[in-house]
């Protein structure tokens, strides 16, 4: 027997990742082994409610003094970074608490970044700008998309930019990620969805990123493209929510669901931690900026027609996906591949994402625009299958904004 040695692949993770129902009693355990002052970084509906207060209890039953900024604003933007930051610079913070959705998590991160470095937060933009370690991170995730629990990215919102700025490090990596299902249960329809169509995105981009060479790893890069266990954390994640996120989003009381998604989130996190996300997020970057759409609502309305942009460049792949979602094999290859993309379609229509970006308040004059400055997202355009320039990219943008899904082959 011929035995075909994998491509090469890498894995980056927390020292400690603890997933089940309940497991957020451990904070306090996991907290106290990093040292005696604890910052916490959540929202003020987190803040208010009583499983919130359990956490804090806990913390200070294991000798934790906690300073908690609970005045985190979705989509992260810079002002509260520092704002954050300048209550806390001096405060003798040993590690640093995330709880809650993406921007809380986000948040942790770029504090723990600042008060191990200092500011500004901009001269960290890019790949491997953070020059060494940063402070110990928990991450406490209370949504099932993002996956910021177990990623090197940090992202945020930079007004002076009009546009979404990425910081991506493996120093950003937490240290702990505690993911207990449980938490998510009081997330309303809409929030189940944002989350999941984040989560759908990261999985469906980061297994069909660019391949790259193995000196990929040689060269430092962050994100490497699609390998070997990038691949195998996407169709984990994909297999989950093709089944999961629909229950999860009609029936929010199903904790099996639930628990499946928030699952499926974290693979994503590890496959795009790796592998990269591609045309879809750079495009959300100046999308999210012109219409204040919640970032997984907007890589959800654009998914559909990066796929068909970059399908004929992962007809395999998107076949593959069509089997994941338990669509029967029929016809050709490309033919299973557009059954992939369009069951990838339904889904995301299942859970009540816009169909086209003037359903998000995009104004067709800016078109253009949002091409333009999704350009501008190097480390992502640069992971896309297909190339981009600033024309296909508004070949995106334009399909999107029509709610074109012509089969692209």
């Amino acid at each position: 027997m011929t035995i075909t040695a994998p491509s090469f692949g890498v894995q980056r993770a927390p020292r400690t990742v603890v997933f089940g129902a309940g497991q957020r009693a451990l904070l306090g355990r996991h907290a106290a082994e990093y040292g005696s002052s604890a910052l916490v970084c959540t929202d003020q509906r987190l803040a208010a409610s009583p499983e919130f207060a359990q956490l804090l209890a806990d913390l200070e039953d294991n000798g934790l003094g906690v300073h908690v900024w609970s005045d985190t604003s979705p989509e992260l933007p810079m002002s509260d970074i520092d704002a954050c930051f300048d209550a806390m610079e001096y405060a003798g913070i040993d590690v640093v608490i995330g709880i809650g959705g993406g921007s809380c998590l986000d948040l942790a991160k770029a504090v723990a970044l600042m008060l191990t470095h200092g500011g500004p937060i901009d001269q960290y933009y890019g790949e491997n700008a953070v020059p060494s370690p940063v402070l110990p991170i928990i991450a406490v995730p209370t949504t099932g998309g993002t996956g910021s629990e177990v990623t090197p990215v940090c992202v945020l919102s930079d007004s002076r930019r009009e546009l979404k700025a990425g910081i991506s490090s493996p120093y950003l990596i937490p240290s702990v990620a505690i993911c207990d299902p449980e938490l998510t249960y009081s997330c309303p329809p809409s929030l189940t969805a944002s989350a999941g169509a984040d989560a759908v995105s990261h999985l469906v981009e980061s297994f069909t990123a660019i391949q790259r060479p193995q000196a990929a790893l040689a060269e430092g890069r962050v994100f490497i493209g699609k390998n070997v266990i990038s691949d195998s954390y996407a169709r984990w994640g994909l297999g989950l929510l093709a089944t999961a996120l629909p229950i999860a989003f009609e029936h929010p009381d199903d904790q099996e669901a639930r628990a499946a998604v928030m699952l499926a989130a974290n693979a994503g996190g590890y496959a795009l931690g790796v592998a990269g996300t591609a045309a879809a997020h750079a495009l959300q970057y100046p999308l999210g900026a012109l219409t204040h759409t919640p970032h997984g609502v907007g890589v959800g309305v654009l998914l559909p027609y990066v796929m068909r942009y970059n399908a004929p460049a992962r007809v395999q792949e998107f076949a593959e996906i069509a089997k994941l979602f338990g669509v029967p094999k029929a016809g050709n290859t490309q033919q299973q591949a557009l059954a992939g993309i369009e069951a990838v379609d339904a889904l995301l229509d299942r859970i009540g994402i816009p169909p086209t970006l003037k359903e998000l308040g995009l104004a067709e004059d800016q078109l253009d625009y949002v091409a333009e400055l999704g350009l501008q997202s190097a480390r992502l355009i640069d992971n896309n299958p297909r190339p981009l320039d600033v024309d296909a990219l508004l070949e995106i943008t334009r399909a999107a904004y029509a709610g074109d899904r012509t089969d692209p082959f």
